[in-house]
């Protein structure tokens, strides 16, 4: 038996408030989890925060392996130029978009965006928020536009069809990910960035062990401080002011992602780990 952490049930839990940080059934998940990690003839994680995190219970380091998260580079293709008709509908012509794809949770921080979109326009009179997806926190961030003021500069697309999200890449200049520095965003890397940068967006995220990661900061997209709405400000205001690198850094993510973040080659980093279980003799023994 293979076993697979892609994040940890009872820190998932806390964060979508259907359970207790340290209580009862949080200690109770954690403890039948690393139970069945030792039964496991090998264990497979997507980044080294939930490795660190397995090595930490007493699992032996050899019975661990990274296979991190991977996209569809065939589907995911470098972004065309913008449907003008979605652009019309969307009210983004000539617009400096900023946006985020993906659920709306309360610690992927889009509230920390849209109160640096609106410090941010008062100098960018042109930039705009296009949010993509839909979650728990859709009515606060709603909410929060009109509190800011900034509803005439905010587009909820909501949830669209898969085959349609390459269409909405194409809109926005830059992918923003600002994740709040807690357990779960510190040790999980996230899938989203990784498909803004195959479709050759700049990206745009705070500086969270899960980004760290996936982001090379300059390189192949851009990192903040994490939780700071000042922070964030100056960064929108530094991305936009560096578009003479856009082009290089698309490039670099594109083929960061093209190398390393595929899914043939997770399927064939698979092969070694089922080679690996199937000789191991201890699984039972614990």
């Amino acid at each position: 038996m293979v076993y697979e952490i892609r994040a940890f049930w009872e820190d998932a839990a806390v964060d979508h408030g259907t359970g207790s940080a340290m209580g009862p059934r949080y200690h109770a998940t954690r403890l039948l989890e690393t139970k069945a990690m030792r039964r496991a003839n090998a264990v497979t994680t997507i980044c080294e925060g939930l490795r660190r995190d397995i090595l930490a219970r007493g699992l032996p380091a050899n019975k661990v392996t990274v296979i991190p998260n991977a996209v569809d580079v065939e589907r995911l293709q470098p972004s065309q130029a913008a449907d003008p008709a979605l652009v019309e509908r969307l009210g983004l012509a000539d617009a400096e978009v900023i946006g985020f794809i993906g659920s709306f949770y309360n610690y992927e921080g889009i509230d920390l965006l849209l109160a640096a979109a609106a410090r941010a326009a008062v100098a960018r009179p042109k930039l705009k928020v296009l949010l993509v997806g839909g979650g728990p926190g859709n009515e606060r961030l709603r909410a929060k536009t009109v509190e800011l003021g900034i509803t005439e500069r905010v587009n909820f697309a909501g949830r669209v069809p898969q085959e349609d999200v390459g269409r909405y890449y194409d809109l926005i200049d830059v992918l923003v990910y600002p994740r709040y520095p807690i357990r779960l965003t510190e040790i999980v890397t996230p899938l989203k960035p990784l498909e803004a940068m195959a479709t050759g967006r700049i990206v745009l995220a705070s500086d969270v062990g899960g980004h760290k990661e996936l982001i090379a900061d300059g390189k192949t997209g851009f990192l903040f401080e994490a939780g700071s709405v000042d922070r964030l400000t100056d960064a929108l205001h530094d991305v936009f002011d560096r578009r003479s690198e856009w082009p290089a850094i698309r490039v670099e993510g594109r083929t960061f992602v093209e190398v390393e973040r595929t899914w043939d080659r997770s399927v064939a980093n698979y092969v070694q780990v089922y080679d690996y279980a199937r000789k191991d003799p201890t699984s039972r023994a614990t």
